[in-house]
């Protein structure tokens, strides 16, 4: 009824496959997990369970995991705190805008977000965030 007076229209939803890929070996598929909708956010969860995923895989058995790339959805200091614990790198998961240093916050989280808030431009080239494997 709103939509028919005040010819609004309703967006179109979407769905999210949490994916986690060998950026070194042709883009391969290492995990991914349940398909969920655009309502649903789940980064702080979605992170430590495609990384164990991929630790577990019975065919690989001495699997070691260096580094991690991740949107925005993905910052949290669960998710932070998890990489330290497991020694993986995060070599680039955009923090939020607003994002302030804090003693609360993660040692690796508050890196990212003074790296970030400094200089965003100098952060995205150095980190290739938003590279392609073809771009230069």
């Amino acid at each position: 009824m709103q939509e028919e007076k005040w010819h609004i229209r309703k967006k179109k939803g979407y769905l999210k496959i949490p994916v986690a890929v060998d950026i070194k070996t042709n883009k391969e598929i290492l995990a991914f997990l349940e398909v969920t909708d655009e309502k649903s956010h789940d980064g702080r969860k979605v992170m430590p369970r495609l990384l164990e995923h991929i630790l577990k895989r019975k065919d690989n058995k001495d699997v070691k995991i260096k580094s991690t790339l991740g949107d925005g959805s993905y910052d949290s200091n669960e998710n932070f705190k998890y990489l330290q614990k497991k020694k993986i790198r995060p070599a680039a998961i955009k923090v939020r805008n607003n994002s302030i240093v804090s003693l609360k916050n993660n040692r690796l989280r508050n890196r990212e977000a003074k790296f970030q808030t400094r200089d965003i431009i100098k952060w995205k080239k150095k980190r290739r965030y938003g590279h392609t494997q073809k771009d230069g």
